[in-house]
């Protein structure tokens, strides 16, 4: 069984140190919750891949608590500082050289000679990497390729009993993970989030650049199908069938409503914990209301086309 631990002072505290154990320890974020490691030990990083059962080709994202231990681990820049002091702490991961000595294990960076680094915002996520003081491994705390986790109860349906701990936090603020910009030329959206294109590009004074489909993988998140439930997923579905679960978007008739205000923010805290709920209903479809593709609505229909992917 998977210790659960309280986000009190203690709990983190017990968690903390299970880390520096070389343990496995799901947490919350704003995003959704991550299933963290020690960075620098290839055996607590390879038990991530092994937990989740997620191909090595997938890098992973490194949590630090300051912008002090992230210069430790990357190459910064100008760009990177410019940022850092909109987004961080919050949704937005850079992607930066990784500094020579740096001390990552080679699992963490999938063999690449870049490093995925983020502050996150959440309360609980912050005191927990303060108290570890080391750089924290932590893809979403699910199985490979499913729905991503925004409750504890999300993490315990997929992998209790597969690592070590888990911190009780509630549901995830932002519900959708984070944007990730490279930052190794021309600034790069390498996955959509909360965080959008537009208001990254104002940050940095330019433009920022789309990553092509057909590139190799360069960042979490960009697995064809990902994302997905048990059911298949229909979308863009302006009229439902019968016997298929229903996600709606404004005005219609479904069974859950990801916003019946349309509001893209309110939408993509609700995505993945609605299509938990859907999927557990045993539905064989579930078929999706058109989701705006702007602003936040980019980032959703992002998570929604790989869910919606062959696999």
């Amino acid at each position: 069984m998977t210790q659960q631990f309280s986000p009190t002072s203690d709990g983190l505290a017990r968690a903390a140190e299970m880390l520096r154990a070389g343990k496995l320890v799901a947490f919350p974020t704003e995003t959704v919750y991550g299933l963290g490691a020690d960075a620098r030990n290839d055996q607590a990083v390879a038990a991530i891949f092994g937990a989740k059962q997620r191909p090595s080709f997938n890098p992973l994202i490194v949590h630090v608590s300051s912008v002090e231990a992230a210069k430790e681990l990357v190459v910064w820049s100008e760009q990177a500082d410019a940022l850092a002091e909109a987004y961080w702490p919050g949704p937005l991961t850079l992607v930066l050289p990784l500094r020579e000595g740096a001390g990552v294990s080679r699992l963490v960076t999938a063999g690449l000679d870049t490093l995925a680094v983020r502050m996150p915002a959440a309360p609980i996520a912050r005191d927990l990497l303060s108290q570890a003081a080391i750089p924290v491994a932590a893809p979403s705390a699910n199985r490979s390729g499913q729905i991503s986790p925004t409750r504890a109860t999300h993490v315990l349906d997929s992998l209790d009993g597969r690592i070590d701990g888990l911190v009780m936090g509630g549901a995830c603020d932002v519900g959708l993970e984070s944007t990730i910009l490279g930052l190794t030329g021309r600034p790069t959206l390498l996955r959509p989030g909360g965080i959008t294109r537009e208001a990254l590009a104002h940050v940095l004074g330019g433009g920022v650049a789309e990553r092509h489909a057909t590139e190799g993988i360069t960042a979490p998140g960009q697995i064809r199908s990902h994302y997905a439930p048990n059911a298949e997923v229909r979308l863009n579905a302006v009229d439902f069938v019968d016997g298929e679960a229903r996600l709606g978007f404004g005005a219609t008739d479904c069974d859950l409503n990801l916003s019946e205000a349309e509001n893209l923010t309110e939408a993509a805290a609700n995505l993945f914990e609605y299509l938990h709920r859907l999927d557990a209903t045993g539905a064989e479809r579930i078929a999706v209301s058109p989701i705006p593709h702007l602003g936040l609505g980019v980032a959703i229909n992002d998570r929604l086309s790989r869910a919606a992917a062959d696999r």
